[in-house]
């Protein structure tokens, strides 16, 4: 299952992990990996026009939905 916020569509990215500190002081370059960045989902309870239903949300979404009930 994929990991997307089906409110806003927050999805899983990719971008580079930097190690600063290595051997040989800074005579190289700063090595580089790949690294993903998930969202932080969550599954909530929410009525879709009358009928409950869960769905993934991002913390983000989640807290404005939460806001929004208060």
């Amino acid at each position: 299952m994929a990991k997307i916020c089906e409110l806003c569509g927050k999805s899983t990215v990719s971008g580079n992990s930097i190690q600063h500190k290595h051997s040989g002081g800074w005579m190289y370059k700063a090595p580089k990996t790949k690294r993903t960045f998930k969202p932080n989902l969550r599954k909530i309870d929410v009525d879709i026009e009358g009928t409950p239903s869960k769905i993934r949300a991002c913390m983000k979404c989640y807290k404005k939905l939460k806001a929004e009930q208060e």
